[in-house]
């Protein structure tokens, strides 16, 4: 169905992004792609339509060929029909207003009948579960409800290859697995072919049929799941557990990783460590309440927040997270008390909140303006009143070796995020918001911002996440509140809360239920971890 012959990306004088790369997807396969941030995986996936070169711009040599028809011929509008692709911001892809407009915007360019049009939105609509926010205005949705969107947009069209670039990066996981199980029906029962690049592989693997790693040097290596996630520079928790174990094949699921341990008869000697005391409070809020129109986000929310510690802020999309964390940032003034560092936000100049309060939005591009990657930094270091190249210092924390001569609206996601903490941290804010701070990023990096999150919280920074990654909550948080329809369900350690429910458990928590294991760490930090039951 596709086929890369001797495929060779390059931008201007860079190392080219793909190097002879060949390889076949087959028709009705589930493919993910995997790969280091900035590998090329989301070159890749736009040149499966055309989008690379002939939109991005670059050199393309070789040929890419969709359902017969080569890319070189046929432009994006050309494979509109054979390909549908949705890319990591699914809101600059957005041509109108309305939920039900913009799932029906794609058949009307390609003359579908209106009768059909009509039915194929309400099965579209009841496919991916948002069938009640038909008629909401699509800037008044969350990130995650305007990722479904997107996603039903293009499976309104029903072409028969889909391109998905970070497809569960915005949902919580109950909706990310709603809507991958929805995309995998298609591929089992129609004959769908998905391609999608995903660096949360703990939610995919298990429903690939191949996958696709880009080792960052260029190559493209296709292959069955195990094979590849047993040599990828990427380690799921799966992978990670079956490393640490010396299993000799990584399970690609829970199911199989649990029949493996009952088969070794291993049985974990874990004991918890202590939550260490928090600090004095360093922010709270007291009934909150925000609304947008009729809709109420928050709901009279009352929580403080301390000193040294680092909170995980979970919920199914649409719960009040975003809101909180703008409320308490003061951009969202609402009804009741909020108090960050003795100072309320909502009534401080933004240049001296800066100091206290530090945000990172979902859409960090949002906060980057300048041409160079070199001009940010600088522009952090002086605003920040930070010693000269402290900015570019806290990239290399992070594991990033940006070009300092890249324009910041050439990056990758997770790039610009990286970036955007990077400013955001040289200030040494009081206390340190992240929304979604993990979309985009690898496990190498995810691990490296763990790392300066406990770093920051040894030092004194209150630290509130988040986060729709239950493998990044249970790995960097020590507490974890969780949000639901604008009101608070659970407050309590990250150990309890993320164990307490099948829909917040990590991986590894899965495999030794009823075991008191939340992460690898866990096992590791008990010497062998394990003893033979």
């Amino acid at each position: 169905m596709i086929t890369f012959d001797d495929v060779t990306i390059s931008y201007t004088e860079s190392a080219p992004v793909l190097r002879n790369a060949s390889f076949t997807i087959r028709e009705g396969d589930l493919c993910v792609v995997v790969g280091r941030t900035g590998s090329g995986k989301s070159t890749m996936l736009g040149a499966i339509n055309g989008l690379v070169p002939h939109f991005t711009g670059g050199h393309l040599s070789g040929e890419v060929r969709v359902d017969g028809r080569s890319t070189r011929h046929h432009r994006p509008r050309d494979m509109a029909d054979v390909v549908g692709y949705v890319g990591q911001d699914p809101i600059t892809g957005f041509v109108t207003d309305v939920v039900e407009d913009e799932v029906a915007y794609g058949m009307e360019q390609l003359g579908i009948p209106p009768t059909a049009m009509r039915k194929r939105v309400e099965e579209t609509l009841d496919l991916m579960g948002i069938a009640e926010l038909r008629r909401r205005p699509l800037m008044a949705l969350s990130g995650g409800q305007q990722q479904r969107v997107a996603i039903a947009s293009v499976l309104a069209a029903q072409p028969r290859v889909v391109v998905l670039d970070e497809p569960t990066s915005a949902l919580d996981p109950t909706a990310a697995q709603d809507v991958l199980s929805a995309i995998t029906t298609l591929v089992h029962e129609v004959g769908l072919t998905v391609v999608l690049a995903e660096h949360r592989l703990e939610r995919v693997m298990h429903a690939a049929d191949s996958m696709l790693w880009l080792t960052g040097d260029g190559r493209a290596e296709l292959g069955d799941p195990r094979d590849v996630l047993a040599v990828a520079s990427v380690v799921p928790p799966l992978a990670d557990l079956a490393h640490s174990l010396g299993w000799g094949r990584v399970p690609l699921s829970v199911r199989e990783a649990r029949r493996e341990v009952a088969e070794l008869g291993l049985v974990p000697q874990v004991t918890p460590p202590t939550t260490p005391t928090p600090g004095p409070v360093a922010a709270w809020v007291e009934k909150l309440t925000v609304r947008y129109g009729s809709t109420v986000a928050l709901d009279e929310v009352s929580l403080s927040f301390h000193s040294g510690q680092v909170t995980a802020l979970m919920g199914r999309n649409g719960a009040g997270k975003s809101t909180l964390l703008w409320a308490m940032q003061g951009a969202i003034s609402g009804r009741g008390r909020v108090e960050v560092d003795g100072m309320d936000p909502r009534k401080t100049k933004p240049a001296e909140v800066r100091t206290h309060i530090a945000l990172v939005p979902q859409t960090p591009g949002d906060l980057l303006y300048l041409p160079t990657v070199a001009e940010e930094c600088e522009q952090a270091d002086r605003e920040s009143e930070a010693p000269a190249g402290s900015t570019r210092a806290l990239l290399d924390e992070l594991g990033l070796a940006l070009d300092p001569h890249a324009n910041p609206r050439d990056l990758s996601e997770g790039q610009r995020l990286g970036l955007v903490l990077a400013i955001q941290l040289v200030a040494n804010p009081r206390v340190l918001l992240l929304d979604e701070p993990t979309r985009g990023l690898d496990y190498s990096m995810k691990h490296q911002l763990t790392g300066i999150l406990q770093r920051l919280a040894t030092q004194g920074t209150c630290i509130l996440v988040s986060t729709h990654d239950v493998e990044f909550a249970a790995a960097s948080s020590t507490r974890t509140v969780v949000l639901g329809d604008g009101e608070v369900v659970a407050d309590g350690p990250t150990r309890e809360v993320c164990t307490s429910s099948p829909a917040f458990s990590p991986q590894v928590a899965k495999v030794f239920f009823p075991h008191p294991v939340l992460t690898t760490a866990d096992l590791t930090d008990a010497g062998l971890g394990v003893a033979r039951g």
